[in-house]
């Protein structure tokens, strides 16, 4: 697989190096679920679910969740975060690219698995999202921002890599999805990392 391998990531939890980790859930998830775009009783699916902040305040809010990652380590924080909170969750180790549910979700909330994939991958995993969501289910999708000097010249550089909204518009088409008009509200990254995220909710069609 081209990108970033599965030793990658598993060093990257063992030895604790997470410079994305901001320490809490990420604040759009707060207000999706704030505003009722995610409500308890609805089945969310958080792939690249991470060191799990984001599990966690999801499953508080009786939501049943499903976190994938397929570095043990990134589980292994996620359910010690969850068990500190005396809570449960569906964790589960798979490559998000194979991996199907057992049965179509609600919602799924996309922040770092995207723009973690080498973009080759994009358009395989973006089919998987579809297949996982009910017609009418939310794509709850936080575009990373992270455009380098390099792509002016044709450079791929990542991860994170830079998830340009005329991308995702070609990668999640409008004859699948249904899009909401921008402006798309900007989430900042609090450790220092200079970059922004695009808040987008797409709904399968």
């Amino acid at each position: 697989m081209s990108g970033p391998s599965h030793d990658f990531w598993q060093a990257r939890f063992a030895e604790g190096k997470l410079p994305w980790d901001r320490g809490t859930p990420n604040p759009q998830l707060l207000q999706w679920l704030a505003d009722g775009t995610l409500a308890a009783g609805q089945r969310v699916i958080v792939p690249g679910c991470g060191q799990g902040w984001e599990v966690k305040a999801l499953t508080a809010a009786g939501i049943e969740t499903i976190g994938l990652d397929f570095a043990p380590g990134a589980l292994e924080m996620c359910r010690k975060l969850l068990d500190e909170g005396r809570l449960c969750a569906n964790l589960i180790e798979a490559d998000v690219l194979h991996w199907q549910p057992a049965q179509p979700a609600d919602a799924i909330f996309e922040q770092t698995c995207l723009c973690a994939l080498y973009p080759d991958h994009w358009t395989h995993y973006a089919a998987q999202l579809h297949a996982w969501l009910k017609p009418g289910g939310k794509l709850l999708a936080l575009f990373l921002q992270t455009l380098r000097p390099d792509s002016a010249l044709g450079f791929i550089e990542g991860p994170p890599y830079h998830c340009d909204i005329n991308a995702m518009r070609a990668i999640f088409p409008a004859t699948q999805w249904e899009w909401q008009k921008p402006p798309y509200p900007q989430v900042k990254q609090t450790q220092g990392l200079g970059l922004v995220e695009l808040a987008v909710v797409l709904v399968r069609k």
